[in-house]
């Protein structure tokens, strides 16, 4: 469907960026002009579905999610109109995490196994027994979990031995859709980052580990940075889209990578806390200088900017499976009676762990757990209390990251952005409380789209340094003290439920 971004015609200018923003359950295509604001009316946008099974899978038909993207693409170029002419280049953003072996020929031998997939966690335990996870992680950035390339090869040895000897290479989703659009894809270092196999200071896959795997470094793809691009459409898109045939398209950049620079979070000072079918805050840093505590990880944006943070397994996606499964009312539906509950004020106590978990415990055989309900519990109790129990876990990433970053006596600007946190007041609320800090909601409400154009843009020289671009939010959602004060003890007895059933 095509939809408006902004209700007010602006002026805007050449030349223009094609952005593909591609998420967990949904892709779109919007145009940014010069300056990295939204083209109004030209936004275009595709759901799609997830195989999923009782055993962890969460898949995707590759080709699906290939024509899916290209629809959208049809639909933008046509809402633009002439300023198609003038698109400059074609930026990307993609889920991290995603794997996919395929041919010599760039046919898919397996579906795209997603993040949030955990068949491979018995894999990841055994990888942890074998091999010294602390040094993994301090040179890779990444903890041995299921939502990794190495569990997830590891996985694929014992079930598919065939798909790992006959894989030509490993993709990503973004050069595996390079690949079908182009014929040939960069392996940028945002998103080889987000793999668990690249070496984080060096730019290098980490040969090491191939070896320990069993696969080939003639499997990985070519890496490259955010300058680097590649041109020329394959023949049958060349006649779809003849706007796009010979302009530079640029290496998929991870979507959280994105979301921080769309969102004004470049820089040190200013942190970024999405939540949208998961979550996570994360931070610009330099990679060169960081070690990165075990509850956190450490990607790229490129070869000079790292990104540390926490990422969470849940976000909308435990609201949409209360919506879907539990038949639940929506949380924007039942916004006004969630937030008459006072805060904890249900009774109940949750570990949101419908997905698994990642920061800061990484435990990807964990599971959901709701402690606490009673004759008395309504839907409303239910939505509020999963508010909090998100909240509560975010709370942990921003205590573990302002420990390792030592943040002095002026706290981080919390940006806020993520469709599920900006459509739902109470969760904005919720957070501010939680975290007993002002939470700034971004304006830019397609936040990792306009940071894969704002990143292209800087590629063409068209603006000088992404971290230049200003802030654009919303006046601050200010903390409660006593909402705090009840929150803390709230997170304690989640704390609690926690180590009980996972020692």
């Amino acid at each position: 469907m095509t939809q408006s971004t902004n209700s007010k015609a602006q002026p805007t200018h050449a030349p223009y960026i094609l952005a593909l923003d591609v998420g967990t359950s949904s892709t779109r295509t919007l145009l940014f002009d010069a300056t990295g604001a939204a083209v109004p009316h030209i936004v275009s946008q595709k759901t799609y579905e997830l195989n999923t099974s009782d055993d962890g899978e969460v898949s995707v038909d590759a080709d699906v999610l290939v024509d899916a993207v290209a629809q959208t693409i049809d639909e933008a170029l046509k809402a633009a109109g002439p300023l198609a002419s003038q698109i400059g280049a074609v930026a990307a953003d993609t889920f991290w995490h995603s794997l996919i072996g395929v041919d010599a020929d760039n046919n898919p031998l397996m579906p795209l196994i997603t993040w949030e997939d955990t068949r491979p966690r018995q894999a990841a335990g055994e990888l942890c027994s074998q091999l010294n996870e602390e040094e993994i992680h301090a040179r890779t950035g990444a903890r041995l979990h299921a939502s990794y390339w190495p569990a997830k090869l590891r996985w694929l040895a014992k079930t598919s031995p065939e798909v790992l000897q006959q894989a030509a290479q490993w993709l990503s989703f973004g050069e595996y859709l390079h690949r079908r659009l182009l014929g040939r894809s960069i392996c940028g270092l945002s998103m080889a980052s987000g793999t668990g196999m690249l070496l984080i200071r060096d730019c290098t896959w980490d040969i090491e580990l191939m070896g320990m795997l069993g696969v080939r470094p003639e499997q990985f793809p070519t890496l490259g940075d955010l300058h680097d691009s590649v041109s020329g459409l394959r023949p049958e898109y060349a006649s779809r889209w003849p706007t796009l045939r010979d302009i530079p398209w640029f290496p998929a950049i991870g979507d959280g990578a994105a979301a921080n620079i769309g969102s004004g979070c470049a820089t040190e000072e200013n942190w970024a806390l999405t939540i949208g079918t998961s979550s996570a805050i994360r931070v610009v840093v330099p990679a060169e200088s960081i070690v990165p505590p075990m509850g956190l990880w450490l990607y790229l944006v490129d070869a000079k900017r790292g990104l540390l943070g926490g990422a969470l397994s849940e976000g909308g996606n435990v609201f949409a499976w209360m919506s879907n499964t539990l038949r639940l009312p929506s949380l924007a539906e039942a916004e006004p009676r969630v937030a008459a509950i006072p805060p904890d004020g249900h009774g109940l106590t949750i570990l949101p762990f419908i997905s698994g978990e990642r920061s800061l415990g990484w435990h990807a055989a964990v599971r959901a757990t709701v402690a606490g309900i009673h004759v008395r519990t309504t839907p409303q109790d239910l939505l509020r209390a999963a508010v909090e129990a998100l909240a509560y876990q975010l709370a942990a990433v921003y205590d573990e990251l302002n420990t390792a970053l030592e943040t002095h006596e002026i706290a981080p600007t919390l940006v806020g952005s993520g469709g599920a946190l900006l459509s739902s007041s109470i969760m904005q609320n919720v957070i501010a409380d939680a975290l007993n800090t002002p939470l700034h909601p971004s304006l830019a409400h397609e936040a990792s789209a306009r940071g894969a154009a704002l990143l292209a843009l800087e590629a063409l020289s068209v603006i000088p340094d992404v971290a230049q671009v200003p802030l654009d939010t919303a006046p601050p959602i200010l903390p409660d003290e006593t909402n705090h004060a009840i929150y803390r003890l709230a997170a304690g007895r989640q704390w609690e439920l926690y180590h009980k059933l996972l020692g």
